[in-house]
C-alpha cells in the first residue's frame, strides 16, 4: 500500500524552540494510563463516529484500516513534564476521518471514546488540524498494547493525554462535555506552551 510522506519534517539536532516549558527531552516512552490495559478482539472492535455529522460511521478494523495511509513526524509533550522528539507515526490522517462523516456547522466540540469507558474532550477546531493522525503505528512498528494498539489519536499541538489511546469513538457535540481526565483535575485545553497542565473552573 502507498503511504505519503509527511515533507514537513524538522532536522533531528535542531530543538530550538520545540521544548516547551517546564518539559525534559527523553529518547524512553513512558507508560502512563489509569486502569488496566483493555482486551481488544480486532474481530469485535470498531470505531463510531456520531453525534452531529452527516454521515455517522461504525467502521470495523478491517475498514478503517483499508483508508488511505498516512506518515506523520512530530513531538510529542505529556502534562508529566517529559517531551519525544521526533516520532513518526503510520496510520489514517484525522482529515481523511471527517472528509468521511462530515461533521455539521454546529458541530465545535469532541468528545473522544476509548475502550475501558476512558474520555477525553477537544474542540473540533484542535482535531481539524492537518497534523493529527489515527496511528497504528510508531517508529515502524506496530503501536503496543500499552501504547494504544491498536489505534490511538494523535494531536500534537496539545498534550499527549488529548488523543485517546485505545479509540473507540469519536462524538460531535455543539457543547462541551469534560472528559474523564478533565473530570479528575485535568485542563479543559492542553496546550503545552500555556502549561495548560490542570483544571480551572469551568
Amino acid at each position: 500500500m502507498q503511504v505519503r510522506r509527511d515533507v514537513k519534517i524538522r532536522p533531528q539536532d535542531d530543538q530550538g524552540g520545540r521544548v516547551p516549558p517546564g518539559q525534559v527531552v527523553t529518547r524512553a516512552w513512558p507508560v502512563l494510563h489509569h486502569g488496566e490495559i483493555p482486551d481488544i478482539d480486532l474481530s469485535t472492535w470498531r470505531l463510531s463516529v456520531d453525534g452531529l455529522v452527516e454521515n455517522p460511521q461504525s467502521l470495523s478494523w478491517d475498514e478503517l484500516s483499508a483508508l488511505p495511509r498516512e506518515e506523520r513526524r512530530n513531538d510529542v509533550h505529556c502534562v508529566t513534564h517529559w517531551t519525544k522528539l521526533d516520532n513518526v507515526w503510520e496510520g489514517v490522517s484525522v482529515r481523511a476521518l471527517l472528509a468521511l462523516v462530515r461533521p455539521l456547522p454546529e458541530a465545535r466540540y469532541v468528545l473522544q471514546k476509548a475502550v475501558g469507558g476512558w474520555t477525553t474532550n477537544v474542540t473540533r477546531e484542535d482535531l481539524e488540524r492537518p497534523g493529527n493522525i489515527l496511528a497504528f503505528s510508531h517508529a515502524g512498528q506496530p503501536l503496543t498494547r500499552e501504547h494504544g494498539w491498536p489505534c490511538r489519536l494523535v494531536i500534537p499541538h496539545l498534550y499527549f493525554w488529548k488523543g485517546a489511546k485505545w479509540i473507540s469513538g469519536l462524538t460531535f457535540q455543539s457543547h462541551e462535555e469534560a472528559g474523564f481526565w478533565e473530570q479528575n483535575g485535568y485542563h479543559r485545553h492542553g496546550d503545552p506552551w500555556k502549561e495548560e497542565r490542570f483544571r480551572e473552573d469551568w
